[in-house]
């Protein structure tokens, strides 16, 4: 079955969505999403925002190990549904090439092994529970440096899923709503909503599988960003043809598979 991308997707909006999920509910299916957020490392008013936004929808929340203050463990405690997990070590560029990345190929397999140590160590002593994912900084990591993950009691990569996929188990996100090369504000209603449309139906068509993973950025989060997530986690929690998904459920899904 092959399923057509919406006819104008320059213009899709709210009911192009609820359009969707009406079509998964009357298959009996129900549609999954997660949602990740990058770059923490303290409770900050952006941070606040942030959960004030979630509600009570899980969230995996990227940390990163090196910078994380105990600020972010206190407000954290007690929120079973924010899940932390790791953000490389320090989010620092090691790529001469111009395309950002903690983990090219040009670094040495010990010292990329020292780091993902590191940061599992810091983010446990911080957290205690950790979701086992690593969610490399500018979304890049190295394909052969994918062995060196179980050692460092990592389960799954967690990148765009437009990448290439090596041997790692994978938790993508698949629509940043960041505007990177036009302000970093918001991507728009229509680009947001058709990015999540387009991944449903080659879900439901059994083009793709596992949930569809949304990426925010608390720290540059505008209004329109605000009221976008919160609105569409208004519609997940209102249809019965929709979820979120906790990362840890996502996980354990797919080292299963």
């Amino acid at each position: 079955m092959i399923i057509k991308a919406p006819a104008d997707a320059a213009h899709a909006n709210w009911p192009d969505l609820l359009s969707e999920l009406d079509r998964w509910e009357e298959t009996e299916q129900v549609a999954t999403l997660w949602w990740r957020d990058d770059d923490a490392v303290a409770m900050t008013p952006a941070l606040a925002r942030l959960l004030s936004v979630v509600g009570p929808a899980p969230l995996a929340l990227a940390v990163i190990p090196e910078t994380a203050e105990q600020s972010l463990a206190d407000a954290l405690h007690g929120r079973d549904n924010v899940a932390p997990l790791q953000h490389g070590w320090s989010h620092t560029n090691h790529d001469g090439t111009g395309r950002k990345s903690e983990f090219p190929p040009e670094r040495s397999a010990a010292e990329v092994e020292a780091d993902l140590a590191k940061g599992r160590e810091r983010l446990g002593d911080l957290f205690g529970a950790v979701a086992p994912v690593l969610a490399p900084p500018w979304n890049r990591f190295a394909p052969g440096f994918e062995t060196l993950l179980p050692r460092a009691g990592i389960s799954a990569l967690s990148t765009m899923g437009s990448r290439p996929q090596g041997a790692a188990a994978r938790v993508d996100v698949h629509v940043d709503l960041v505007a990177w090369k036009a302000g970093r504000g918001f991507i728009g209603t229509a680009a947001a909503i058709g990015g999540i449309v387009g991944e449903l139906q080659r879900r439901r068509a059994g083009d793709s599988a596992g949930p569809t993973g949304i990426l925010t950025h608390h720290l540059i989060m505008d209004d329109a960003t605000a009221g976008f997530v919160a609105q569409l986690g208004a519609v997940v929690a209102r249809h019965p043809a929709a979820r979120w998904a906790d990362i840890r459920e996502v996980v354990a899904c797919q080292v299963a598979t």
